[in-house]
């Protein structure tokens, strides 16, 4: 599942048009991909979405996850998976609706590699979100050749804002 090659440019952009577009690329491509939920987006232009207002940053990592390994200021948890035997979370619909502001809101989802948050997306679509994207290569991006993540894509090596306990 490759992300949509268009990086938002807040310098290029013209207002509302430019984030439509961003959302209006990603859904095509969810399209052509089978996806079962709306689509994916990078972790930039997520940032710019969720700086402008325009959407939500949830992140599906495990509250260890968060905590240890990092996490994006001001975004929102709702765990996919709990505990050390990652047991799905039979509650997440749920809590991302009550979090999120509802099922209509345009929602981010970020986990690890992209791939929990896919997951979650297509459950999220499921249960009746109609805005709800993954983010690419979630926080800590794709392995690479020595099976090691941090390397190569990802919110952290794109430098985009994050935390750590």
């Amino acid at each position: 599942m490759a992300a949509a090659e268009l990086i938002f440019d807040p310098r290029a952009a013209h207002g509302e048009a430019a984030f439509d577009e961003v959302l209006n690329l990603a859904r095509t491509q969810a399209q052509a991909q089978g996806l079962p939920y709306a689509g994916i987006v990078s972790a930039q232009d997520a940032w710019q979405l969720v700086q402008a207002g325009k959407a939500v940053l949830v992140d599906v990592r495990t509250h260890e996850e968060r905590t240890f390994v990092g996490y994006v200021p001001a975004s929102l948890h709702v765990a996919w998976a709990t505990g050390t035997s990652m047991n799905r979370n039979p509650r997440f619909t749920r809590e991302l609706e009550a979090k999120a502001g509802g099922k209509d809101a345009v929602v981010v989802l970020l986990c690890r590699s992209g791939k929990r948050s896919a997951a979650a997306a297509e459950a999220a679509a499921k249960a009746g979100f109609t805005h709800v994207f993954n983010i690419a290569q979630g926080f800590e991006g794709d392995l690479d050749e020595q099976q090691q993540r941090g390397h190569s894509g990802g919110w952290r090596w794109h430098a985009l804002p994050w935390l750590q306990d």
